[in-house]
């Protein structure tokens, strides 16, 4: 494009841009922010009466542009000339006059900022301003429509804003006018009040306080309506039954729906549990109980090979069939605590098949139909199977199909260095099997910090567990030499057994939430409060695909039980925000808040304080002295921002620091508690005096060290 063209485009905008500018200069210049409230205005309010009497046609047409030209140029001011308004002209003709006026100067302040900067904003931001142009066309009248009832948005962003989309000009005009009627009558009927003051005692006057407390609860009132109809209209398609079965039915008995039940149950609800498969979910039966049981054998085996550290001797030989045995009796004797008999006695209905729902307020298990006031959605997750050819060929086992084994594998492969494939490699390790542990990424536990990522790769090392960092796999093939699998750096392994580590997502097929519109590319969307697009459905657990833990499950289902019961009365939504998380290799690694490496990518100022488990008396009489306390914390004060614990004990240290960020208790605090001698939770205390000491200030060490110098005479 030709200079002289460019010249051309920009001069009149330019010219625009300075008149405008100018403008602005001009009224501040004046002094008129001061001259535009309601104080200085309502000064002037006798005289100008007078006026409009005499000429009622030129005052309104004066007072028009006067505020239209207000709003074009968003000068602050527009609230206090909307009161005048309403003093001088009342509230019918008052009312008129401020919603065009103000519909005019927004549609002007709007054309103007598409003049002046759209084409520059969409030359830069091409791609961004064309989903957001894709989404105007679609919901763009609705979405202005919300934001002028509900001011959420300065008047003059949502103008400007406004300007950069391509919403045709009589759309927004036409929206405006709408939206802002509700708070204009409002603001000008207050107005109107004020015009009938005589003395000051007649701002305590009923009519004015209600026209005030008016204004005060519209945008929360709007804001309730607007979702009050948006969830009514979501659910016209299905007839309401006018009676239920149920207050509560809950979909899936793993940890989230037992406790959702649960607490349904305590409050009094009738309330149906639906499982189709064993009691207790996947935490009882396939996932934290079983693995943590198979840890602590494999944990003895390995104690048992340091005998003479100990100054004991002999050795333990593992017995898989025996280990396996032991794991199914774990599993037995934790089961009661998640049965059909203990819920059934609690005051639930179990009912086992599996569940579809068909509704907002109807769920079929098999031929027979439940109606409910409320549903909770928590069939959790299962094992996600990465599209590896050659995969399905070698029988691959995943956290879920593990415990069928009846043979120690002779080699394992694992596939995924997260926590459950670090966990379970180490333990095979441990037991005698050769492990193989494949991952794509340059390091272990990539959600965790670098450091210990690093410690990890020198525990498994230590511990035999042979580690393939930073390559891919290929394909899977079998042989004549068996089951082989071939990396993408031309390396070709055999194994007995693949364990396939890779994550968990969210179990949502089958139950009918397709057919309802409750998935978005495959995921189960919540808001805040648990609950789906329907409002009468709710989700809870590893199903909305966040925070896979089970301590997370039962955190999120007390939020979904009490919104499903009582949320049409007070609502409350999911706080996660210091939450704990335990990987339990040996030694554990524990984690709550930020970690360094977080802290570091989001650029946040934090100082690091660090205590050696080494240096611990309780972890040297354990020869257990590998690991450290790492806390994260606001610079120059002691507020807790994250901590990593990698030692024996991480998972029960935590919870001290977890207590102290969720009541917004210091390192200071944890200092002046008592910890037990010798425990490991004296490592919590130790961290906290090595920030103490570096934090103490050096002017009160000096005038110390002066004031026992003077005591002693020196």
């Amino acid at each position: 494009m030709k200079p002289a063209s460019i010249s051309r485009r920009l001069l009149p905008r330019l010219a625009i841009a300075t008149v405008i500018a100018a403008a602005l200069i001009l009224f501040f210049l004046a002094g008129g922010p001061q001259l535009l409230n309601w104080q200085v205005l309502s000064q002037y309010r006798a005289a100008w009466q007078v006026w409009l009497d005499a000429n009622p046609v030129l005052a309104a047409l004066t007072f028009f542009v006067i505020y239209t030209a207000t709003t074009a140029l968003s000068i602050p001011g527009a609230t206090a000339l909307t009161l005048v308004g309403g003093s001088l002209f009342g509230l019918v003709a008052g009312t008129v006059l401020v919603s065009f006026a103000s519909v005019a100067g927004a549609t002007l302040a709007m054309l103007a900022a598409r003049y002046l900067f759209r084409g520059m904003v969409e030359a830069r931001f091409a791609s961004l301003m064309g989903k957001l142009n894709e989404g105007i066309q679609r919901d763009g009248a609705r979405y202005l429509f919300g934001l002028r009832l509900v001011p959420v948005v300065p008047f003059f962003a949502v103008n400007a804003a406004m300007g950069l989309t391509q919403m045709p000009a009589r759309t927004f005009a036409w929206v405006s006018q709408i939206g802002m009627l509700p708070a204009t009558i409002l603001y000008v009927n207050a107005g109107s009040q004020l015009a009938s003051l005589q003395s000051a005692r007649d701002l305590l006057s009923w009519p004015l306080i209600l026209a005030f407390a008016a204004l005060a609860l519209l945008p929360f009132a709007v804001k309730w309506v607007q979702n009050w109809l948006e969830m009514r209209a979501r659910l016209r398609r299905w007839p309401r039954p006018p009676t239920t079965d149920y207050n509560l039915v809950v979909i899936g008995a793993g940890s989230a729906g037992l406790v959702t039940a649960y607490i349904a149950a305590a409050a009094k609800a009738r309330v149906a549990l639906i499982e189709q498969g064993d009691m207790g979910g996947d935490c009882l039966n396939t996932g934290c109980v079983p693995s943590k049981a198979l840890i602590r054998s494999a944990k003895l085996i390995k104690e048992a090979s340091l005998a003479e550290h100990y100054g004991l001797t002999g050795s333990l030989e593992p017995d898989f069939p025996a280990l396996m045995a032991r794991i199914r009796r774990v599993i037995a004797r934790v089961a009661p605590h998640d049965s059909e008999e203990r819920y059934r006695g609690l005051g639930v209905e179990v009912i086992r098949g599996t569940a579809r729902v068909t509704g907002p307020w109807t769920v079929t298990v098999g031929s027979h139909t439940l109606t409910t006031r409320r549903i909770v959605i928590a069939t959790g997750a299962e094992p996600a199977l990465p599209p590896i050819p050659g995969l399905d060929n070698v029988a691959p086992l995943t956290s879920d199909t593990l415990w069928s084994l009846e043979q120690q594998p002779s080699t394992l492969l694992v596939v995924g260095g997260g926590a459950v494939g670090c966990e379970l490699a180490q333990s095979f390790a441990r037991l005698g099997s050769r492990v193989i542990l494949i991952e794509a990424a340059p390091r272990l536990l990539v959600r965790e910090d670098e450091e210990v990522g690093r410690t990890m790769h020198q525990i498994l090392a230590e511990d035999g567990v042979e580690l393939h960092l930073g390559v891919g796999i290929v394909r899977f093939a079998t042989g004549e030499g068996g089951r082989v699998v071939h990396l993408d750096d031309g390396r070709i392994l055999a194994f007995d057994q693949v364990l396939v580590a890779t994550g968990r997502r969210p179990r949502v097929s089958g139950f009918g939430l397709e057919e309802l519109g409750l998935l978005h590319e495959g995921r189960l969307v919540v808001d805040k409060g648990l609950r789906t697009r329907l409002p009468s459905i709710f989700a809870a657990g590893d199903v909305i695909g966040q925070l896979q833990f089970t301590h997370a499950a039962g955190h999120y289902a007390w939020f979904a039980a009490v919104n499903a019961l009582f949320g049409n009365v007070k609502a409350w939504k999911v706080d996660v925000s210091v939450f704990p998380i335990v990987i339990y290799t040996d030694p554990e690694i524990a984690r709550v808040g930020l970690t360094e490496d977080e802290a570091h990518r989001a650029g946040i100022a934090c100082e690091i304080t660090r205590f050696d488990l080494a240096e611990l008396d309780r972890a040297i009489a354990d020869e257990a002295n590998t690991g450290f306390i790492k806390v994260l914390t606001t610079p120059g004060k002691d507020r807790i921002l994250g901590a990593t614990i990698v030692g024996a004990r991480a998972g029960d240290m935590l919870a001290e620091f977890t207590f102290a960020m969720k009541n917004h208790l210091g390192l200071g605090a944890i200092l002046r508690t008592i910890h037990p001698y010798p425990g490991w939770m004296e490592a919590n205390k130790a961290v906290a005096g090595e920030w103490r000491r570096s934090h103490a200030p050096a002017w009160a060490l000096s005038l110390s060290e002066r004031w026992l110098r003077w005591q002693r005479g020196a």
